[in-house]
Formats: C-alpha cells, structure tokens, sequence
C-alpha cells in the first residue's frame, strides 16, 4: 500500500496536511462570519458618511454596521425614547440642542467620556457631562437669491425684514415639522424675548411671508433659486457653499448669500450617544471614537455640510472659500428649549398659521393649566401628539404603540 513506502508516506502526509488546512481554514472563516458582531445606529435621514470610511470601521472591528434611519431628528428621539426598554439600536447619532436635554433627561443614554473629548471644541458639550458627545455643528441662516437681489436692498435686520416690501419675499418652515424652522422660532426668541417674539412674527404674517412643511419644499419648491417665487428662504449658512459644490464647475462662486444680521442665525450642535441597555458597549464605545476622529470628522463638510467638532480637522476648499460664520449667533440654553419650546410653537401656530393677535395669546399663557400631562415627545422640532390629550394613555394603549415604533 502507498503508506508502506516513504514516498508513500510523504505523499499521504502531505495531502492530509492539506485537507486539515483547508477545514481549519474553512472553520475559522465560519466562526468569524459567525461571531461578528453588528452595531445598529440610530439616526435621523441625513445621515451620510463616505461608504469606505465605514467599512474601514468594520473591517478594523470584525463588525457590521447596520444603519437605522427614523425620519427627521425628532422623530428619532420620539423613537429611542419609546423603545428605551428594549432599545432598538447601540447608538444614537444626530439629536441637537434643542433635544439633547431631553434625551439625556428621559434616562436613555449611556455615560460615555470619549478619550478624544479633548481635541473638541469646549463650546459644544454644553455641559451634558459624558451622555452627548458632540460630532458637528452649524447655523440656521436666511439665504437670499443673488440674481434677484442684484442692485437691490437686501433687509439689514429683524425689523426691516418684518416690513411688506420684505415679509412678502421670505419662505419660512413650520416649526412644528422642521428642524430649521424651529431653530429660527427658536432665535427670534432669543432676540426679541417672551414678550415680544410675537409681535415680530405677526408682521411677518400680515406682510405675507409664506409657511412650507419643510426645507425641501422650502428651499426647493418656494426659493427662486430653484425656480419659486420667494427670495428668500430660511436654510443654513453652508447652503451657498454647497451650491457651488453641487454644480460640478457650473458656479465659480455661489449664486447665493447669507443675510447674518444680529439674531438672524440660530446655532445648532449635533450629538452622538450611547442608548443604555445596549450588549455591544465596548464596540458603540469605539464607534463614538471613531465618529469624531480626524478622518471621519475631515469627511463630514461635504457629506451633511456643518462643521466638525474636532479642532484639529481640515476643512474642504469650498467651506473655506464660500461658508459663513456668523459672529454672534442666537443661542437659547438646552434646558430653557426643552422646558418652553412646546409652548412657543403652539403659540407660533396661533398667532401665524391660526390668526390670533399676539395680545390674546399672550393672556392665554397664565390659563394653561399646570396639571396637564400630554404623551408628547419632541418630534423634529415640537412634539409628537397622537391624540393631543390632556389624558395619560392607559398602560396597553402605550404598549401597543412603542411596539409599533419599535418596528424598524
């Protein structure tokens, strides 16, 4: 037989060391596969990060990464708050200032001191002391149509801007449906205080300024630039930058500007947490690392165009060139948003969208009653009511409703 020589031998040793190879091969290939681990993100549909800076986290980590898009960043909050006993994700990424507060409030993030907390900007932790980490920022801005502007006043103030001959011109959003609307509510608040945000917005209403769902229908349907009849529209300060970006050569400079009188732009810092209850801590630990390293950091501008957080991040030519700043940006502490901002938007809504004249609003303030408990959670910029109730909703009808949201 072959083994009986050493020919033989060799030859039967060598093929069975090949066999053996190839099944110890095959195994550890099985048991990789099996034993990678995947990391769910929760975040809002902006999201976006260049594909091969995520499978470099992936492959460096033996993990996979599954992206969980819930809507806008209210309803994102809405969602990890709802689903907090049995999260639906390990990390959350995208909550602002103007949501962080109730985040951490409501018990659903994971303490978290990210090594790379000192190679960012100071200014962004906004004291949430390791439960939010900050990823970006940048400002809600009015932008206005160069080409109908050419050799024409643009308004230099929240005055000005509120008169006939301006108010008829400007696309606003809903602050009840959209992050950049509430964060403008959210600066004429700040400028012109409790007792005279409405004032300013009831000029706005009788001048005829024009109330859209959202940015994109604002920005897309309603702004000259893309073909409306409104001139000028609240968006970002990166928006004409990212003009020139988009053309692909067509625009050697942006066919847009940023009106940044004082209040007019609101700043807006987004945040990365770690959702508690989750069973990869070690690895959502790393990718809140990761998120504010000097790659993925360099990488975010040109992907959701705001600002990285990390000091030391190279920004792109065409945020450089063509994206503003702001000197003294309107700013409201996170606690005072989260405790009144339900209240200024149903104000808001009466006074813009309903009629009512800011002094009859204003009475009505003191007849709210204090005892009035809503299931209501932030959604992009109010918040959620699905029966818009002064009820508590009995323990079953809640669960059937976190279940529901649960699905993803």
């Amino acid at each position: 037989m072959l083994w009986k020589t050493k020919a033989g031998f060799l030859s039967l040793w060598k093929r069975g060391k090949g066999r053996v190879f190839f099944i110890v091969a095959a195994l550890m290939l099985a048991l990789n596969t099996a034993s990678a681990a995947e990391l769910t993100v929760l975040t809002h549909a902006s999201f976006s990060l260049d594909k091969k800076l995520i499978a470099g986290f992936e492959q460096q980590n033996g993990v996979k990464i599954k992206i969980l898009k819930a809507g806008d960043a209210g309803e994102t909050l809405n969602k990890a708050i709802l689903t907090k006993s049995a999260p639906v994700a390990d990390v959350f990424y995208g909550f602002d200032n103007t949501l962080a507060y109730r985040a951490v409030q409501e018990g659903i993030l994971e303490r978290y001191f990210s090594p790379e907390l000192k190679n960012l900007g100071a200014n962004l932790t906004l004291g949430f002391n390791g439960y939010a980490t900050p990823v970006d920022y940048g400002y809600v801005a009015l932008n206005y149509d160069n080409a109908f502007f050419k050799g024409k006043a643009l308004p230099r103030s929240f005055a000005e801007l509120a008169a006939p001959e301006f108010a008829k011109l400007l696309v606003v959003e809903n602050p009840a449906t959209s992050s950049p609307g509430l964060a403008f509510l959210l600066a004429t608040v700040a400028t012109f205080g409790e007792q005279g945000y409405l004032d300013f917005w009831a000029k706005l209403r009788d001048g005829g300024v024009r109330v859209a769902a959202g940015w994109e229908e604002a920005y897309y349907t309603h702004f000259s630039r893309s073909g409306g009849d409104r001139p000028l529209v609240v968006s970002y300060s990166t928006s004409p930058a990212a003009e020139v970006y988009y053309s692909e050569g067509k625009f050697k400079e942006p066919p847009t500007g940023n009106l940044l009188f004082p209040g007019s732009t609101f700043f807006q810092v987004e945040f990365v947490g770690i959702l508690k209850g989750t069973k990869n801590l070690a690895l959502a630990k790393k990718f809140v690392d990761w998120l504010v390293s000097k790659p993925v950091q360099e990488n975010i501008p040109t992907q959701m165009w705001v600002y990285p957080a990390r000091l030391d991040a190279a920004l792109p030519e065409v945020f450089i060139k063509w994206a503003e700043k702001p000197k003294a940006p309107a700013q409201l502490a996170p606690k005072t948003i989260a405790t009144s901002q339900t209240r200024w938007i149903d104000e808001w809504t009466k006074v813009v969208l309903q009629g009512q004249s800011p002094e009859a609003v204003k009475r009505g303030r003191g007849k709210v009653k204090k005892s009035r408990r809503l299931f209501g959670l932030p959604c992009q910029s109010g918040y959620f009511w699905p029966w818009r109730l002064s009820i508590r909703l009995p323990a079953s009808s809640r669960w059937v409703l976190e279940k529901a949201l649960a699905k993803p």
